[in-house]
């Protein structure tokens, strides 16, 4: 079993900063790309940021020069550091992770159960 938990939401006032952070843990070989999503009320679920495992990154265009996707691939760990954060950026954050399973070597997608960010204006 594979598991994938966020951690690190909350409420923040407009301008201010949060980080974070989402941890797989299980019977994993490896992890390929790990990412961020969000979905705000009554809208779908969007790409925030992602990351490779050699740490190539992509940004959606709204959030472009004030987040900062990292990793730990020691610690199976993937950072979302949110700087100058917007109203418009309030949403259920969603960590996902593309494991390749310990000994079954099978590839799947694991979701994690989604932390708060709340921007108040």
């Amino acid at each position: 079993q594979v598991q994938v938990v966020e951690s690190g939401g909350g409420l923040v006032q407009a301008g201010g900063s949060l980080r974070l952070s989402c941890v797989a843990s299980g019977s994993i070989s490896r992890i390929n790309t790990m990412g961020w999503y969000r979905q705000a009320p009554g809208k779908q679920r969007e790409l925030v940021a992602r990351i490779t495992s050699d740490e190539s990154t992509n940004y959606a265009d709204s959030v472009k020069g004030r987040f900062t996707i990292s990793r730990d691939n020691a610690k199976n760990t993937v950072y979302l550091q949110m700087n100058s954060l917007k109203p418009e950026d309030t949403a259920v954050y969603y960590c996902n992770a593309d494991v390749v399973k310990r000994y079954a070597y099978t590839r799947d997608q694991y979701w994690g159960q989604g932390t708060q960010v709340t921007v108040s204006s």
